[in-house]
């Protein structure tokens, strides 16, 4: 199959021309191809007479002026501060991403660190143990019903206490129920 091939006839053969010009031909004979010939441009083709103004505007067209000199010399050194900066930042940021991961990693084997000590306090405290001692060595005991008080919690969070605490149990009187 030939794309956008016309057919041609050449002298005892059958060819296809392809889009490129270039000739394809069945058989073993291949025929010795001419060279093109390129139409000859005309070397004495009289120029075209250009005003005293079209040669002018084509020479000012060609020139720049101071101002316009001034000014694109601004823009680009404006660009190039942009630039600069631009790259600084960015490496800046990167500079900040990997001091943020290397943090990230150190807080992580922190957490684990403080984890794992914290396990092994709390397993090394038998609480039973903490008891029988309390209990044995100090002589301490449990509290007796009745050295037990119950108060009614005021509206703060906590409670400081400077003083007994009064039989009927009530510390302080709040405005909110």
């Amino acid at each position: 199959m030939y794309m956008a091939a016309k057919r041609t006839r050449t002298v005892g053969r059958q060819g296809y021309t392809g889009a490129a010009g270039q000739m394809y031909v069945y058989g073993n004979a291949v025929p010795k191809q001419e060279p093109r010939q390129r139409p000859e441009r005309n070397p004495e083709r009289p120029k075209k007479k250009v005003s005293r103004q079209v040669q002018k505007n084509r020479r000012k067209a060609l020139c720049m002026s101071p101002g316009y000199v001034v000014f694109l010399s601004a823009a680009a050194i404006l660009v190039l501060v942009i630039c600069v900066n631009y790259v600084k930042l960015q490496s800046r940021m990167t500079g900040y991403s990997k001091n943020i991961a290397s943090l990230q990693g150190e807080l992580a084997n922190m957490r684990e660190e403080n984890h794992t000590k914290y396990n092994a306090v709390m397993d090394s405290v038998n609480l039973d143990e903490v008891r029988e001692k309390a209990q044995k060595d100090l002589g301490m005991v449990y509290a007796s019903p009745e050295q037990v008080v119950t108060y009614s919690r005021p509206s703060a969070d906590y409670v400081k206490q400077y003083e007994n605490i009064p039989e009927d149990g009530v510390l302080a009187q709040s405005d909110k129920n």
